[in-house]
């Protein structure tokens, strides 16, 4: 008899967070808001190669790559796509590497990285 009062609950309470849209902090070709990093991207690549894979806690050898570049843009849901990321990297390496320092760097300063 005591049971037949209670109210039974049949579906578990659902909870979801819209994750807000991301942007690059910085544009592909906006070299003179850091010029450190452009230097670096311009005489010595690899170096700043090495620097970003650090920052995301890859391998050395990933730095420069697509795959670096998607996994970034996802994980700060910055709009874009695969092919995006493919032509900025193949076309344009040295600006595609700079940018994602630039904007590891900005994300650091605001505690966000």
């Amino acid at each position: 008899l005591a049971m037949a009062s209670q109210t039974v609950i049949t579906v578990q309470p659902q909870f979801s967070a819209v994750q807000q849209r991301g942007e690059w902090q910085t544009g592909l070709l906006d070299c003179c808001s850091d010029c450190g990093v452009c230097l670096c991207g311009m005489f010595c690549l690899p170096c700043l190669s090495c620097q970003v894979a650090g920052d995301m806690d890859e391998c050395f050898l990933c730095g420069s790559s697509v795959a670096m570049r998607t996994l970034y843009r996802t994980r700060y849901n910055i709009s874009g796509s695969i092919l995006g990321d493919f032509c900025s990297v193949m076309w344009c390496s040295p600006c595609s590497l700079c940018q994602l320092k630039r904007d590891i760097n900005r994300r650091k300063e605001m505690g966000i990285f």
